[in-house]
């Protein structure tokens, strides 16, 4: 059996990332022991997918704690409150950075009383309980939605949302991942997903290592093979999900989703609880990042557009609530008319299993 992919875990008082820009091609991990080299990492996605971002943040903290030179816990909550600035302004819209970095916050001042090493053991301590809430999340997630995939299923999907996107299993290729398991799953499309190809070069490499049935196209061709017949339902994550179900994912995903309605193919959304913003009331004020310019004019180190071309390169877009049948979470699934807000993530109604 293929050893699981572990793309974040903590090891000899570092953090182990696996170094997602070199795959499929090279296996490489990396080792941090600084707070501000594993910002970099998030930014220049050594680590990416947004529950992954924010079990690498929350470690981040955690090695912030133990790099500082605070010999009280005041001084030390000044040194942490730097790290938080600098790793939530690395990616703008994966709401689970911000929510990861706010929970391990209200660790450090709940402990504000403690001595300086008890607060680094909690922080560290928070940063391990947050992965292992999200290998719990994906499992219990990817049992839900599997309830959702009709026997003999051909899947579509976009981007990576699996393992390497979390702590490990994935979201919506946690679905997928669980309903192979019960053999459902008679195909995966897997679209390359440009500029930054994460379909091609991460969710297939998932695919060949779990022996996941699947056929990689280009982004351009999913219309055809919709058109086609030959999807029976569309699953994606999400990096964040307003309180009226509106959601951000990879660019490209809204277009899916319009293809999707379009043939009477269902749109699921998977993604944790913590994906969800219910302080935004819609997908209007869900931040969208803008990356460089490099990454459409070229494909890898290969030059394809001149370099004077003026580029545009959203990130992500937002994919309206109506377009989607449904959003999977831990907590089970949730059809719409959705409302996600109204409270805390600890207080928003859990939705019996499908």
């Amino acid at each position: 059996m293929t050893a699981p992919i572990s793309p974040v875990r903590w090891e000899h008082d570092r953090l182990i990332l696996l170094d997602q820009r070199l795959l499929p091609g090279q296996e490489l991990e990396r080792a941090y022991a600084r707070w501000e080299d594993v910002a970099d990492a998030i930014r220049t996605l050594v680590v990416r997918g947004a529950p992954a971002i924010g079990v690498a943040a929350a470690y981040g903290i955690a090695l912030a704690a133990r790099s500082s030179r605070a010999i009280d816990p005041d001084a030390l909550l000044g040194d942490l409150e730097v790290a938080l600035k600098g790793l939530a302004g690395t990616r703008p819209t994966a709401v689970n950075l911000f929510w990861a970095l706010d929970r391990v916050r209200r660790v450090a001042e709940a402990a504000r009383d403690q001595p300086v090493a008890e607060v680094r053991q909690r922080l560290l301590n928070e940063a391990h309980a947050i992965l292992e809430e999200d290998l719990a999340a994906n499992r219990a997630l990817g049992d839900h939605g599997a309830t959702l995939v009709p026997p003999r299923a051909r899947i579509l999907t976009h981007c990576n949302a699996g393992a390497l996107a979390t702590a490990g299993y994935g979201t919506a290729l946690g679905i997928v991942r669980s309903a192979h398991a019960q053999g459902k799953v008679t195909l995966l499309w897997v679209d390359e997903t440009r500029p930054v190809m994460q379909g091609s070069r991460l969710t297939a490499w998932e695919c060949v290592r779990d022996g996941i049935p699947h056929r990689l196209i280009a982004d351009v061709a999913a219309a055809s093979v919709m058109a086609r017949g030959q999807v029976d339902l569309v699953v994606t994550g999400a990096d964040r999900i307003a309180a009226n179900g509106d959601t951000a994912n990879k660019i490209g995903t809204y277009a899916l989703a319009v293809l999707a309605r379009h043939h009477r193919v269902p749109f699921y959304v998977a993604a944790p609880f913590s994906t969800i913003d219910p302080a935004l009331p819609s997908g209007t004020q869900i931040p969208i990042e803008e990356r460089d310019a490099l990454e459409v004019r070229r494909v890898g180190a290969q030059v394809t557009a001149p370099e004077a071309s003026p580029v545009f390169n959203p990130a992500f877009d937002v994919t309206p609530a109506e377009l989607i049948s449904a959003i999977v979470t831990e907590r089970g699934v949730f059809r719409p008319p959705y409302q996600f807000s109204g409270g805390s993530l600890s207080t928003l109604p859990t939705v019996p299993r499908a």
